[in-house]
């Protein structure tokens, strides 16, 4: 049930019934036509632009049409008035008993209320996190974990087919690094003295790994080459952080359905299979790139390689792909990386990275247009920094990781549930502050609690009905008689109630997860006015003398529990039963 789109229908057919007898012309793109609520809920419940889209494509006057438009609309029951404002926005008041009828629908559709099949079923492609695996993950990680996590749920809601993707930054130097660092502690765990090189990673979470190489190989590897063991030590230790990876996405509630090895595409043949469909387009070539603007003459080598042409999809330069000595340029695995998803036979691809790789996202956004022929859209979230705060003051050391908070510390000093919350009570590409005495106070400052005791605040009601024996499965209150509900109050947690099947297909259709955590901590204040309103007026209480009027409140109540456990099923959060 969505009344947004019921609405719609209704001035669909109304813009119908005008072309029908030549008041409007034909094949107009209603496209642009939109109900929606109004920016002042004091001018209605929803307000539609359609005149004001529709009059100029059809030779009219704005206001003439929603003039024109009126009439029809609220000849609609459900429709109990229809005004003209501004320069011809409609603005509309829907029949009370749509709203009284709403608690008990959404009681009757139970989970399924706000699910959309907007995604029909297509294929979509969530890839985040992707930590190199030479250490455990800070918070940066966490909050990518967190957004991946609950964009990835958010459109599974709206019906799509996700898969949620890990790519293993595997084949690079780094784990070289992370192979070297690993032997050291593989010597200490011998008792041996060593001296740690500049650019290696010295955090404490390799000590385990080091003994777990003695208790395999024992002391075999002490005084041989580096050639003969560096292999071996690197898979073993890739491993071991991949191990640990898992762990702390699992304590954060995150599962990946996939993991993708970079070092699989290397000596396979699948970069040169990539990189050979973009040459039979023309689009690799041999040449040389410009210098760099702000680079002094002598800082530049101009050299010769193989080029992809970005730029004819949109980027501001051509780039490098394989160098003249025959080695793969950084860029190439990624366009392999990619190219494997689309012949995996995904719909869309959606990538979350660090607003550090915002250098990448011309280049990746043009490859993938190239490699899919413009059938697979690409669109990649960059994650802002998140500052952490405690006492009022910057947090940053981690004892684990020797120089930074780790996800795992993240985890364990606020739990999941917070974690998760309030990592999406931010825009992905607006910084986030995260201050560890506020996220568990409990005020209604802090939305993560305020959400919360709104679902907590419910199960009371339930609980206090039950033991005064009032039938309160949602199949009993789905029969209540609302026809009470009246007050503003009440109402006003109705509308809010009616916004949730739009709102989660607008987060899906533009890929944030914020506005759930946006419109649950709405929905909370609304739920919260009501209940403090009945401080003073008796007759909105949840509970009365009579069962019939306390089964009709509590129905309005349950309704509202059963969005916000849905929201929160969205974000990853355990919806709580009582406050301590």
């Amino acid at each position: 049930m969505n009344l947004f789109t019921d609405i719609a229908g209704v001035v669909a057919d109304a813009i119908a019934a005008l072309q029908a007898e030549g008041a409007l012309p034909g094949g107009l793109d209603l496209g642009p036509v939109t109900v929606e609520p109004p920016r002042d809920a004091a001018h209605g419940d929803m307000a539609t632009n359609a005149a004001m889209v529709l009059a100029k494509p059809a030779g009219l006057k704005p206001r003439d049409l929603a003039e024109t438009l009126v009439p029809l609309l609220i000849a609609d029951p459900r429709i109990d008035s229809a005004e003209v404002a501004g320069p011809g926005f409609i603005n509309l008041r829907l029949a009370q008993a749509l709203w009284q009828d709403l608690p008990r629908a959404i009681l009757a559709a139970g989970t399924a209320y706000g699910r959309s099949v907007m995604g029909q079923g297509q294929r979509v492609n969530v890839e985040f996190v992707s930590a190199n695996p030479t250490g455990p993950m800070h918070v940066g990680h966490a909050r990518g974990a967190i957004v991946g996590d609950a964009l990835a749920a958010l459109l599974d809601y709206a019906g799509y087919d996700v898969t949620r993707e890990y790519y293993i930054n595997d084949g690079g130097a780094q784990v070289e690094k992370l192979a070297r660092s690993a032997y050291l502690r593989y010597q200490e765990a011998h008792d041996l003295s060593v001296d740690w090189p500049e650019g290696s990673y010295p955090g404490d979470y390799l000590i385990p790994v080091g003994e777990a190489l003695k208790d395999k190989v024992g002391d075999v590897w002490l005084d041989a080459p580096e050639a003969e063991w560096l292999d071996a030590v690197r898979e073993f230790a890739t491993n071991a952080m991949m191990d640990l990876i898992r762990e702390d996405l699992a304590a954060l509630g995150v599962h990946m359905d996939h993991y993708f090895s970079e070092k699989s595409l290397f000596d396979t043949g699948r970069i040169e299979d990539a990189i050979d469909t973009l040459k039979q387009q023309g689009l690799i070539y041999w040449g040389t790139l410009p210098m760099p603007k702000g680079k002094a003459d002598d800082d530049w080598e101009e050299r010769e390689q193989w080029l992809f042409k970005s730029t004819a999809f949109g980027d501001d330069e051509d780039r490098p792909v394989q160098k003249a000595d025959g080695t793969w340029a950084y860029f190439a695995p990624d366009i392999a990386y990619h190219y494997d998803k689309v012949q995996r036979g995904f719909d869309q691809l959606i990538n979350i990275f660090g607003a550090d790789h915002g250098g990448y996202v011309k280049r990746l956004k043009a490859v993938v247009k190239a490699l899919s022929g413009d059938r697979v859209p690409l669109d990649i979230k960059l994650l802002q920094l998140v500052k952490l705060f405690k006492n009022g003051q910057p947090f940053k050391m981690s004892k684990r990781a020797g120089t930074f908070v780790t996800l795992r510390d993240l985890v364990d000093m606020v739990g999941p549930d917070v974690a998760r919350f309030h990592m999406l009570t931010r825009r992905n590409d607006v910084p986030l502050d995260f201050d560890f005495d506020k996220v568990v106070e409990q005020s209604k400052e802090n939305p993560v609690f305020y959400v919360q005791y709104a679902h907590a605040r419910v199960a009371s009601v339930l609980r206090k009905a039950a033991e005064q024996g009032i039938a309160i499965d949602d199949c009993t209150l789905a029969k209540a008689d609302l026809s009470g509900m009246t007050h503003s109050a009440e109402l006003a947690l109705a509308r809010k109630l009616a916004e949730w099947p739009r709102l989660i297909e607008i987060a899906a259709r533009t890929h944030e997860p914020h506005r759930v955590a946006t419109y649950l901590s709405e929905l909370a204040a609304e739920l919260h006015g009501l209940w403090n309103r009945g401080h003073d007026e008796p007759a909105l209480r949840f509970l009365q003398d009579d069962v019939a009027t306390s089964q009709a409140k509590i129905a309005l109540a349950r309704a509202v529990a059963v969005v916000i456990s849905a929201g929160l099923g969205i974000l990853g959060v355990t919806p709580a039963e009582e406050m301590r």
